[in-house]
């Protein structure tokens, strides 16, 4: 009794249901820290209310901030690339899918053959040894000679592997997830946009505002000068003061200069971040504009939440679970690989050959394949697969710990700044004071004209300060933010 290829083949297929390599257990697997219950740098500026992931900027109620925001979203080149990378995985998940399923291929022939000195009536048909079927003759001069032939074939071949041991479902998964990852890099790339915008919006009106009260300075420290210079005139007062109000009038000229070539270096980053080029939106943002202040209570949540929202973790999560996938495709290339192949094709020396059913051939190969020596090779892929997956996991808890350090840092700055606002505030009253006390007793007539200026610049140089404070405090309200993984639909 003769085995057939299906009882010799039973052995392999009863191991179908297997897959190779372990399933992918989730994140916990990967032996990150818990996240604790609360922030320990939240203090009693925020709220535990869970935060909406997207469009935070809409808070700091400016209508310019937002229009930005949306122009960046739909134009920046930085999206664009993690969007092209989408498109690249999920073209690869349909790649990868497609491999699984048969492969057929149909085809066309046509040959035409010059023999010289063959006699080949026997495959043309032909009965007069001379290749009498019409598509081959006899040519050439005496003492020599050649037969032509001509073969038209049409054909179809179809080759399909059996998944046997779940090496094609890794790939697959392993790719699912790869696409899982991209999704969640784009949506990381929408965080850190909607922060660069708003950081650099925000900045822009704070030079724009500091500009302005260090030129109101700077006027007022050259009235100063001349007024010295009167005074020196009429003997009054000598050349040192005279001096000295002119260092003061050139520091304030000099402060000027790294102020508008900052506020110029905004504009442009605007510009490149909204998909223009720079200079485009200097005449929308030329007027200046008051800094936009944070809501009074931010809603941060928990860290819990935070490590299931942040783009990031999400991704680097998924980075783990198609490394891990990947050691189950290295595993099932131990195993014997289980192909079938058919081809069918129609065809002789004529035409009309290719539609004449008599002249089908057909061809049924299955095969197995085993490469039962290969002196360790997938041993060591296994080996590389293992160290892809501990590498993803050590990246998986690295980004845990990164968004929780962010979080803490992020509120501890910004608790921090609005107590710096608020001593800012405290002295732009107290020069406010002065200024109003000195412009009674200049009133009065007695004290100086020059010495109720130094009084107005001190309320500018306050002004200045309190404009920088608020800026910081606004920049660390979008880093909390950024921290918290918000900005992505």
């Amino acid at each position: 009794m003769r085995s057939s290829p299906l009882l010799l083949s039973l052995p392999l297929l009863a191991l179908a249901a297997c897959t190779a390599g372990a399933d992918y257990q989730g994140p916990a697997s990967a032996g990150a820290p818990a996240a604790p219950e609360t922030f320990a740098r939240a203090g009693d500026m925020v709220s535990a209310a869970t935060p909406a992931p997207a469009r935070w900027w809409t808070s700091l109620g400016d209508p310019v901030l937002n229009d930005l925001e949306e122009r960046a979203l739909a134009h920046n080149p930085d999206l664009a690339v993690a969007q092209a990378r989408l498109h690249q995985a999920r073209a690869g998940l349909r790649l990868d899918r497609a491999n699984g399923l048969p492969n057929g291929n149909a085809s066309i022939m046509y040959a035409h053959a010059q023999l010289p000195g063959i006699d080949l009536s026997s495959l043309t048909g032909g009965e007069d040894g001379d290749g009498g079927s019409g598509d081959s003759g006899s040519e050439g001069e005496s003492g020599g000679g050649s037969e032509s032939l001509n073969f038209y074939n049409l054909g179809f071949d179809a080759s399909w592997e059996i998944d046997l041991f779940g090496g094609q479902r890794r790939t697959v998964e392993a790719s699912r997830a790869s696409l899982e990852a991209a999704q969640a890099t784009l949506a990381d790339a929408q965080v850190s946009l909607a922060a660069e915008v708003a950081s650099a919006y925000v900045n822009l009106r704070d030079r724009q505002q500091r500009l302005a009260f260090a030129e109101q300075a700077a006027a007022r420290q050259h009235e100063a000068l001349d007024l010295t210079r009167q005074r020196y005139a009429r003997g009054t007062t000598s050349a040192l003061d005279v001096e000295r109000q002119n260092s003061l009038a050139e520091q304030s000229d000099a402060a000027l200069l790294p102020l508008k070539a900052e506020r110029d270096a905004y504009l442009n980053a605007l510009a490149v971040l909204t998909g223009q080029v720079p200079g485009t939106l200097d005449a929308q943002l030329a007027a200046p504009a008051a800094v936009p202040l944070p809501p009074a209570e931010v809603a941060v949540g928990d860290p819990g939440a935070l490590l299931q929202r942040r783009p990031d973790i999400r991704a680097a999560e998924r980075q783990l679970a198609a490394a891990t996938a990947k050691i189950g495709v290295a595993k099932a290339a131990r195993f014997p690989h289980i192909s079938f192949m058919g081809i069918l094709g129609i065809g002789g020396t004529k035409p009309d050959s290719m539609v004449d059913f008599d002249n089908l051939a057909a061809i049924a190969m299955p095969q197995i394949k085993w490469n039962i020596l290969d002196f360790g090779r997938n041993s060591a892929r296994i080996g590389q697969a293992e160290g892809g997956r501990d590498e993803a996991a050590a990246r998986y808890r690295k980004a845990v710990l990164g968004a929780l350090r962010d979080a803490e840092d992020s509120l501890s700055r910004y608790g921090a700044s609005r107590q710096t606002v608020a001593s800012a505030a405290r002295t732009r009253a107290s020069a406010e004071r002065t200024a109003t006390l000195t412009r009674q007793r200049f009133g009065s007539g007695t004290t100086s004209r020059i010495e109720l200026l130094d009084a107005e610049r001190q309320l500018i140089n306050a002004d200045q300060s309190l404009s920088q404070a608020t800026a910081a405090m606004t920049a660390d309200y979008i880093a909390v933010q950024k921290a918290l993984g918000l900005g992505w639909d």
